[in-house]
């Protein structure tokens, strides 16, 4: 037996293996019962989507400043208390 054929042969195994295990997995009745989402619920889920994203980056901005107003200010407590010193 060729080498391409064997590897053919491998490849054939394999891919009938994952549709039997899709056709008989519990998800298999999801997917079958699933459709295109219609043009409005397409919209509403990117205005959803878009809303979280910029809450999700508005909060680790606010992180962000809060992080770097209190380095600056235990800098400026150092560097007086070094003054002093």
């Amino acid at each position: 037996m060729d080498i391409l054929e064997r590897t053919w042969e491998v490849q054939d195994r394999m891919e009938k293996g994952v549709t039997e295990r899709l056709r008989s997995n519990k998800y298999s009745r999801v997917l079958k019962m699933s459709v295109k989402p219609t043009h409005d619920e397409f919209i509403k889920t990117l205005q959803v989507s878009f809303v979280g994203m910029l809450l999700i980056g508005a909060l680790g901005f606010a992180i962000y400043k809060m992080w770097v107003g209190m380095l600056d200010l235990i800098d400026t407590y150092l560097v007086d208390l070094i003054h002093l010193l």
